[in-house]
């Protein structure tokens, strides 16, 4: 079959997964989930408020469902330049908002960053599936969605740094040139992939599986730090939590081997159970420094698993189109996403932010349905 031609020797699965990964770490752990790290001293640049801080935030999520648009139809056309396409994109969005004379091209700045992080995932998910042999298909695929820890914990430090945010951005952006320009030179080409069937049959599970990934990561990511900053954590502790995400994160790749060995929905099932305990120590009156690591490493841990699974789930789905399982699948994380954050913000102001953490851990829990086989990802 000509499609396994193009798929390179198992031995060499590991630079097209790093150099993926690579690119993914720009595209998330700098060029999206940053700016969160540092809204304080942009808010100061240009005299933000906590809406006009928000409205920048929410062009971020703009630009990444932009990107989640786009992605199928250039992953199909070429995925190793829909990868690449993504790296410029986050490059130029993190020049432009380090060189922005004001709020009005730093928010495009955003807008343009956020669409690479769209654009990534779909691509380098179908250039793994297209040239990466099934021997280790499953490995690539998770250790490259790690570069998203990767990211976050090259990332977490930056906000202790003397350096003013304009010259952290002009790093980043360094860093995005360098990036690129590797991936161009080592991911392999790929010819166009076959016609788009247009079946979305068994999509719905993995939808339902991705907003539920969405709804109990957005309070974490939203509330997490000021949760612990609530329980009497200084703010280094509080950053050192934070990198504990991204390095923890690393180990998600483990993800892809403990599939292959117990199938898909045993590792799902185990990861949303890690994910729940996790989750679930911010519900603590006082977790302290070392319930917050621990809290931490499991969420970032089972974060990227659960990320990398669903790709692993959708390459089941559409073995010669993973982006566009991809595509469906970080799309309902991303509507998850959206809808939780403002929900737990208003039940924070209510029950309080522990508890909101109490409730997020047991709806995490209900991925167990899981093990019903309606409701379970594909056993191939």
């Amino acid at each position: 079959m000509a499609l396994e031609t193009e798929r390179k020797p198992a031995a060499a699965w590991w630079s097209t997964a790093a150099a993926g990964a690579s690119v993914i770490a720009l595209c998330y752990g700098f060029a999206r989930y940053a700016y969160g790290l540092f809204v304080p001293r942009f808010s100061e640049t240009f005299g933000l408020t906590t809406v006009g801080a928000g409205v920048l935030g929410g062009l971020s999520t703009a630009g990444y469902g932009l990107g989640l648009l786009v992605s199928p139809v250039t992953s199909r056309r070429s995925a190793r330049g829909t990868v690449v396409l993504a790296g410029v994109s986050a490059t130029l969005g993190l020049g432009l908002m380090a060189a922005a004379p004001g709020v009005v091209v730093f928010g495009a700045g955003i807008l343009v960053a956020g669409a690479g992080a769209g654009l990534v995932s779909p691509g380098v998910a179908q250039l793994i599936g297209r040239t990466v042999g099934p021997g280790v298909r499953d490995r690539a695929q998770t250790w490259a969605n790690t570069g998203t820890g990767l990211g976050l914990a090259a990332s977490a430090f930056t906000p202790l740094l003397a350096f003013g945010w304009p010259a952290i951005w002009s790093a980043f952006a360094a860093a995005g040139v360098a990036v690129t320009l590797i991936a161009w030179r080592v991911l392999p080409r790929t010819p166009a992939a076959p016609a788009d069937p247009g079946s979305t049959r068994g999509m719905a599970p993995l939808v339902v599986n991705s907003v539920l990934i969405g709804v109990t990561s957005a309070p974490y990511w939203t509330f997490s730090s000021s949760r612990l900053a609530e329980a009497g954590l200084s703010p280094v502790a509080v950053t050192c939590s934070w990198c504990a995400i991204g390095v923890a994160g690393l180990f998600g790749g483990w993800a892809g081997r403990l599939a292959e060995r117990v199938g898909l929905r045993i590792a799902n099932v185990a990861a949303w159970t890690l994910a729940a305990c996790g989750i679930g120590l911010l519900a603590l009156p006082r977790p302290g420094l070392p319930g917050a690591l621990v809290s931490s490493a499991l969420f970032g841990l089972t974060y990227m698993a659960l990320t990398g699974l669903c790709i692993l789930w959708a390459a089941r789905l559409f073995p010669e189109r993973p982006a566009r399982g991809v595509t469906w699948s970080f799309a309902g994380l991303g509507a998850g996403q959206t809808a939780a954050a403002p929900l737990a913000g208003a039940a924070a102001s209510g029950v309080g932010q522990a508890a909101v953490f109490g409730v997020t851990a047991l709806v995490a829990l209900v991925a167990w349905t899981q093990l019903t086989p309606r409701l379970a990802p594909p056993t191939g």
